[in-house]
């Protein structure tokens, strides 16, 4: 399994799930949540979202083969997806809203489900299954949680360094990467599909 390691399509893994998570993005939220009293454990939204990331990379396919839906098809429509994400952070606006329905611990939701780990987050990772190896993939997702670990533990020292500012212009940064990832993503895919047409 290792000797499928590639340092490129780990990064490329990585920048992928970074930019689509967009943690960093979500610091308000998170800031927002505990001055309305709600409760994040870190630790635990770090292994809820880790379960939740594998588990849907493993089965997940076989969810799909249950509907008759193969890799490439799903890519597509998560390469749509992206595509919607990305306009949202590009254009300032919001298309996946969030219920103001919670209970007091906001660890689970809607930290883990739908910030962290989101319909767009696990529809990414299954879309980008059709491009890199299984490992680098879950180094990424590996590395993607220790991030959103620190960033959870750290909220208010981290949007006190980085201001307001610095945390929109990253948004926007994330957000051009994402709308060029989503048509990679639906061309290579669009393309294995006319291949098998033909």
């Amino acid at each position: 399994m290792f000797s499928l390691f590639s340092i490129q399509e780990f990064i490329s893994a990585f920048v992928v799930l970074f930019a689509v998570i967009d943690v960093t993005g979500s610091i308000p939220i998170f800031l927002s949540l505990k001055k309305k009293g709600k409760k994040i454990n870190a630790t635990k939204a770090a292994l809820f979202s880790l379960i939740m990331f594998i588990g849907f990379f493993y089965v997940g396919e076989a969810f799909l083969r249950l509907f008759s839906v193969d890799i490439s098809s799903f890519a597509i429509a998560g390469s749509i997806i992206i595509f919607v994400m990305a306009m949202e952070m590009i254009l300032d606006i919001e298309i996946f809203k969030s219920s103001p329905d919670s209970p007091k611990d906001a660890t689970f939701i809607p930290v883990v489900f739908p910030l962290i780990a989101g319909a767009g987050a696990l529809t990414t990772l299954l879309a980008i299954r059709s491009q890199y190896a299984d490992i680098n993939i879950i180094l990424a997702v590996l590395l993607n949680v220790i991030w959103v670990y620190i960033v959870l533990k750290l909220s208010k020292k981290i949007d006190r360094i980085l201001g307001a500012g610095t945390i929109y212009m990253l948004q926007k940064f994330f957000g051009i990467i994402l709308l060029a990832i989503s048509v990679k993503l639906f061309t290579h895919n669009l393309a294995i599909l006319l291949q098998e047409v033909k």
